[in-house]
């Protein structure tokens, strides 16, 4: 069977074509370390890899916000321990002022102290963040959450959870209210008023009772707040461990990412010089047919 001359140019230019084709892609593989040029290289290797992607970047918005929430539930668990402080030193003065050996003198030496306390817990309780958000207000982060109202404090937050998206199916409330504060500010109010006047000493049964009450209601406080500090640090120790797990799965996706995509360039340089050989060899057939003529051969 004999083959045309025009045939075989045009297989020796299919060829060419091909492999200039197949070099032009090794060296972009090459240059930008990637497996897949195009979506149709590999159509489901492409898939898995943009599910991975997807995926990341929702872990990457779970990490951010477990960050955020950190550092909210942190400053939060400061504030409240500093709060649980003044109360237990609240409490050292209601133990100081129960004592039925106290004269009116020194039942009104500790006013000071204790307004002094009154007004730092209320100052905490109106704490607010950086961008002027009150942290103990609810979900009502525009409101101060304790205010003076007449001659009494009260309430004016509401005690809903704000919560952030940590997780597949998982949110962490960032917030605190200190909805029974009002009481504890109203009662010190009364046993300060209660000090500042007294004419006997704290064996005075009236006296005494206004005294035991706002022992009372100090160590119920302390308490309530002492589990919410508590509570805040568990929390901190849970999304830590969460943002551990995440970091792990980022790993392993980030892994197969690379499986996925990442060119192999010891095969890939093996197959470059072949096609290069290949297109070497075509170059030269290619010339050798085209100068060929009866003239060469007679």
């Amino acid at each position: 069977m004999r083959i045309a001359t025009t045939q075989y140019q045009a297989t020796l230019s299919r060829s060419l074509e091909l492999n200039q084709t197949m070099v032009s892609r090794l060296t972009q593989q090459m240059a930008s370390g990637k497996a897949q040029m195009l979506p149709s290289d590999d159509p489901v290797a492409n898939v898995r890899v943009s599910r991975l992607t997807r995926e990341e970047a929702i872990i990457g918005q779970y990490r951010e916000n477990i960050a955020a929430v950190k550092i909210r539930l942190s400053k939060n668990e400061g504030y409240l321990s500093g709060m649980v402080g003044d109360l237990g030193e609240a409490h050292d003065l209601m133990v100081w002022a129960a004592d039925g050996g106290n004269t009116p003198d020194d039942l009104k030496a500790m006013v000071n102290s204790l307004e002094s306390l009154r007004d730092s817990l209320l100052y905490t309780s109106n704490t607010r963040d950086q961008e002027g958000n009150y942290l103990f207000s609810g979900t009502q982060t525009n409101t101060a959450p304790v205010r003076l109202d007449g001659a009494s404090y009260v309430y004016d937050g509401n005690e809903k959870e704000q919560k952030v998206v940590v997780g597949n199916g998982i949110s962490q409330a960032v917030n605190v209210n200190l909805a029974g504060m009002p009481a504890l500010l109203n009662q010190l109010n009364t046993v300060i008023e209660a000090l500042r006047n007294a004419t006997t000493g704290s064996s005075d049964p009236t006296l005494h009772a206004t005294i035991a009450s706002t022992m009372d209601m100090v160590d119920s406080t302390q308490n309530a707040l002492a589990a919410k500090v508590a509570t805040l640090g568990g929390a901190q120790n849970v999304l830590t461990t969460l943002d551990n797990n995440h970091a792990n799965v980022s790993l392993s996706n980030q892994t197969a990412m690379r499986d996925l995509s990442a060119l192999d360039y010891g095969v890939a340089s093996s197959e470059l010089a072949g096609y290069n050989m290949a297109l070497q060899a075509t170059y030269q057939s290619y010339s050798k047919v085209s100068n060929l003529s009866l003239f060469n051969v007679l």
